[in-house]
């Protein structure tokens, strides 16, 4: 029943979003490019510099990271943020993704000065929570970002 409402929310209130991003995921079928499902979502790898993004239902993230926790880990994270579309609905890309956009695109530099997280912006927070939740996974050394920062002790 949890998967019924799961498609049915993601279909009416994310239904612009998921047309275009299943669109995006249909293309790149297509091409050939790594595909994978995960929990409800549906999971594109792509040879990109960027690390993951949710659209809907659809996640597309960054094909073959080193760091094998970093793809755990985003799989995970990505997927909460399917379950904010659903309770934001239209409101998604509003309160989470112009945010996370930002804080990703733009706050690099001020993070690392203050020995921040990326997780430490609500949205991505709580991205986390629902992705733990809804997964029953649990993330790794999710703040393994802050602690390459932090000033050593004198």
């Amino acid at each position: 029943m949890k998967k019924f409402f799961y498609y049915l929310l993601q279909w009416t209130w994310q239904l612009p979003l998921n047309i275009i991003s299943g669109t995006i995921y249909l293309i790149c079928k297509a091409m050939g490019k790594k595909q994978e499902r995960f929990f409800n979502a549906f999971i594109t790898y792509l040879d990109w510099n960027q690390g993951g993004i949710s659209l809907g239902q659809f996640i597309f993230m960054k094909n073959n990271h080193p760091n094998k926790d970093w793809t755990y880990n985003t799989r995970i994270h990505e997927y909460g943020h399917t379950f904010q579309a659903i309770l934001l609905g239209p409101l998604y890309l509003i309160v989470v993704g112009i945010p996370s956009s930002v804080w990703c695109n733009f706050f690099t530099g001020w993070r690392k000065k203050h020995h921040k997280s990326y997780y430490d912006l609500f949205c991505e927070k709580w991205a986390n929570t629902l992705g733990q939740k809804h997964t029953g996974l649990k993330m790794t050394d999710i703040d393994a970002d802050r602690e390459r920062h932090k000033k050593p002790v004198q």
